[in-house]
């Protein structure tokens, strides 16, 4: 098969486990001599549980096991990536901030995910097609190609009948498993150190399809892997308390109402194996080669670790799983107070492009965390990238940079929607915050840029400049907003002295040949030399940068009411020479 370019260059993370897949997959093929492309679709996973919003955090369970199957693709290989949707989970807690919901919900902790209401005015049946419609959405427009299990329909359909009967038959060698890692008590009632997982990192974990459960109920005749919701309630405060293998007759109490049931598992489809079983069962049933976990696995026992001896009982074995790190957010104090959590893909895409949002994750190996920004620092980012495009553009880009980049902005099947024209994003958030939106007065400033090649059209800066825009409106603080003065300062100034009045007269009247981001940044910087007595081209002294900021303060003052702003030519063209000349004139 053909090697992707990204992968015969370097090396990178995705390539790496690209291989290390492939080479498991032909191991794994039936027939030694069986080439893998007669063999089975090569198989990788995700997890998640919705049970709420299904943040950045939880994007990673999604892109990791996504940028791997997309580079395998790229290869020639037919590939599946399955997200499961662990939709048969129980209803845990009620979250907070969610919209919608009220402590009335408390009430449905313990069923299945999809028999709780959705937050009221949702347009969806249940709790968990609610939060999943967010995240599908999000994951189209990123390019992610999947296919989607639901559990619930799994479990109540039937599907998983004759591997329910097989984990209740082997529970005694389930429970041997298991109990090599339950906690045992030291003298003295201390229980043995654990490796400690930072809270914030369990919080961006959870939703991974490993959400803490117990390991199954103990009864009459033993341990049992299985735990059926409650026909009367519809609960899981269940406990199996006897179990036949020859009939499959199963007998549980609810502690709940002290409901009791016998049914025939053989023919029972209300109830699912507690979590340590069903996973490396689903492994087996779907012959999973790759799947990654979170840090909720990194302590002794986790799921991960004890499914890997469990899967095989299954007649299965234990995918290749890195763990991923912690994917931590700057800047969002807003966005945490109105949604009381982490926030969501789609939150990410309504301020950056998809391309820029794939890359955060593609640049960085699963076990590096890393922060995706809601704040100042997006500008930076979006820097960052541009400056990649450009080294891509003139072949001077690193091999490695070049593969997350490629894997970025194109998946095998085709190049994501870009921006037609993509302007400094820092721009397009200035010019944005200046005219509050106003489109026309937008592409008046934005044409005049660049004079010689002016927009004839904002579509051909959007997205973007819709996302520098959302930026502004809902991640930037009111205060730090920037409103231009209707009227000039006269008291500031009347209170310059000659020097202030002679520099603010050079700027107004060098307007008119300066007018262009490289004009008015050469004019801005330049006055402050001429006013020392230098070359408007002279390289700057460190007096001299204390006579720019100087410089600088005042004109915000003047322009602006504060000391800061967007960058200065910018603002110029924001404002406009006739504006600029009124509140400037001395």
């Amino acid at each position: 098969m053909a090697q992707s370019a990204e992968s015969s260059t370097e090396t990178d993370w995705v390539s790496r486990f690209a291989d290390e897949v492939i080479a498991e997959a032909e191991r794994r093929a039936p027939g030694a001599k069986t080439p893998l492309a007669t063999a089975p679709v090569i198989v990788v996973a995700s997890g998640l549980s919705p049970s709420g919003p299904i943040h950045l955090g939880n994007l990673r369970e999604v892109m990791t096991p996504h940028l791997v199957a997309d580079e395998i693709r790229r290869r020639g290989f037919e590939v599946r990536h399955l997200i499961s949707w662990d939709d048969y989970d129980r209803y845990r807690k009620v979250p907070a901030g969610v919209p919608g919901i009220d402590e009335s919900w408390a009430q449905h902790i313990g069923r299945p995910l999809t028999a709780v209401p959705a937050p009221a005015g949702s347009a969806y049946p249940n709790w968990a097609e609610h939060f999943k419609a967010v995240f599908v959405e999000a994951m189209a427009e990123m390019g992610v190609d999947y296919d989607p299990i639901s559990q619930t329909e799994q479990y109540t359909s039937g599907v998983y009948r004759e591997q329910v009967l097989f984990a209740m038959k082997h529970r005694a060698d389930i429970d041997a498993i298991l109990d090599q890692y339950r906690t045992k008590q030291k003298p003295g009632g201390k229980k043995p150190q654990q490796k400690q997982v930072d809270d914030a990192e369990l919080e961006a974990a959870e939703g991974s399809g490993a959400a803490a459960e117990d390991d199954g109920s103990v009864g009459e005749g033993g341990y049992f892997p299985y735990k059926p919701y409650c026909g009367q309630c519809g609960k899981d405060f269940t406990k199996v308390t006897s179990y036949d293998d020859v009939t499959t007759e199963l007998t549980y109490v609810c502690t709940k109402d002290e409901f009791t049931e016998t049914v025939k598992l053989s023919e029972f489809n209300r109830g699912k194996l507690v979590w340590k079983v069903d996973w490396p069962m689903r492994w087996a049933y779907e012959g999973v080669i790759f799947e990654p976990s979170g840090v909720d696995h990194s302590s002794p026992g986790s799921s991960f670790q004890v499914g890997g001896q469990i899967v095989g009982l299954f007649g299965g074995e234990q995918p290749i799983g890195p763990m991923y790190a912690f994917v931590g957010i700057s800047g969002m104090a807003k966005m945490s107070s109105s949604k009381g959590g982490v926030p969501t893909p789609a939150d990410a895409l309504k301020i950056m492009e998809p391309q820029l949002l794939r890359w955060l994750y593609a640049r960085r190996r699963p076990n590096q965390s890393f922060k995706i920004a809601f704040d100042q620092e997006i500008q930076r980012l979006y820097d960052e990238w541009d400056k990649l495009e450009a080294k891509v553009a003139d072949g001077s880009v690193l091999p490695a940079d070049a593969a997350a980049h490629a894997r970025a902005v194109r998946v095998a099947s085709h190049e994501l929607p870009r921006t037609p024209r993509p302007m400094a994003y820092r721009t397009l958030a200035s010019v944005v915050d200046v005219t509050a939106g106003h489109d026309e007065q937008t592409l008046r400033i934005l044409s005049d840029l660049e004079p010689d090649r002016p927009l004839t059209s904002l579509d051909e800066v959007r997205p973007r400049l819709d996302r520098a825009e959302n930026w502004i409106t809902t991640q930037v603080p009111a205060d730090q907003r920037t409103l231009v003065r209707e009227e000039p300062d006269v008291e500031l100034l009347s209170s310059l002295d000659d020097e202030g009045r002679e520099s603010l007269r050079r700027l107004v009247d060098g307007l008119d040949s300066h007018w262009s981001l490289d004009g008015l940044t050469t004019l801005v910087y330049g006055v402050p030399k001429v006013m020392a007595g230098l070359e408007p081209d002279a390289k700057p002294t460190p007096e001299l940068k204390v006579a720019q900021r100087t410089f600088f303060a005042l004109l915000y003052r003047l322009l602006v009411t504060r000391e800061t702003g967007p960058r200065l030519p910018t603002l110029l063209l924001a404002v406009g020479a006739e504006r600029v000349r009124k509140l400037l004139a001395v």
